[in-house]
């Protein structure tokens, strides 16, 4: 029993257990706040226009009365005798309409994660890669926030090209590289020796 406990809080303390947890609770608001922009703001537009509730949109296969009879004439003289829940029908405007859902859903998807990407692309366009201290003391010297970010952009441009060099530094040496420095040593001290050296190279 301890072992079987032990292995449950393992289970439900793991990273991917808790991340998918959260995801699929701000998944469901996500989606309420979704079908609440469609059916509250959207449909109702939509409703508006002339035309725009297909819900009455049918094409009748076979038309039945109350008593389950066939109605001869459902689009004429005995239309009104036609009972839906008993008959056979094509109905075109819930397809459309699923279909206009869709979009409706998929465009509001749009917006808001386009509008989330644009915040998140400015505060991050607008977060200065230096410690509070520093920025602090640039702001006494004067220096304005564009200056600062300038500042760090700089440095952070500087650090890079420094690591790049060490790492290009601290990297093994090739045989081409070995070779190259004996021919210099060899200019330096024998000439004629690192032209015959290059003449086999050329070989």
């Amino acid at each position: 029993m301890k072992k079987i406990l032990k292995e449950f809080k393992e289970f439900i303390t793991r990273g991917n257990v808790v991340d998918l947890a959260v995801g699929m609770i701000i998944g469901a608001a996500f989606t309420a706040i979704v079908t609440a922009l469609v059916n509250g703001v959207f449909k109702p537009l939509i409703d508006m226009i002339p035309m725009g509730n297909l819900d009455g949109l049918i094409t009748i296969l076979i038309g039945r009365d109350v008593d389950g009879n066939v109605v001869s004439d459902p689009y004429g003289a005995g239309a009104a005798l036609v009972d839906l829940s008993k008959s056979t029908y094509i109905d075109w405007g819930a397809f459309i309409m699923a279909i206009v859902n869709f979009l409706l859903t998929a465009l509001v998807l749009f917006i808001i994660i386009k509008a989330i990407n644009t915040v998140r692309g400015g505060l991050e366009a607008g977060k200065i890669n230096l410690d509070k201290e520093e920025v602090k003391r640039l702001k006494g010297e004067g220096m304005s926030r564009k200056q600062i970010k300038a500042y760090a952009e700089q440095k952070a441009k500087e650090e890079a090209e420094k690591k790049a060099a060490e790492e290009k530094a601290n990297a093994p040496e090739t045989a081409e590289h070995i070779l190259g420095e004996i021919r210099e040593l060899l200019k330096a001290v024998n000439p004629e020796a690192a032209a015959k050296l290059n003449e086999t190279k050329s070989k």
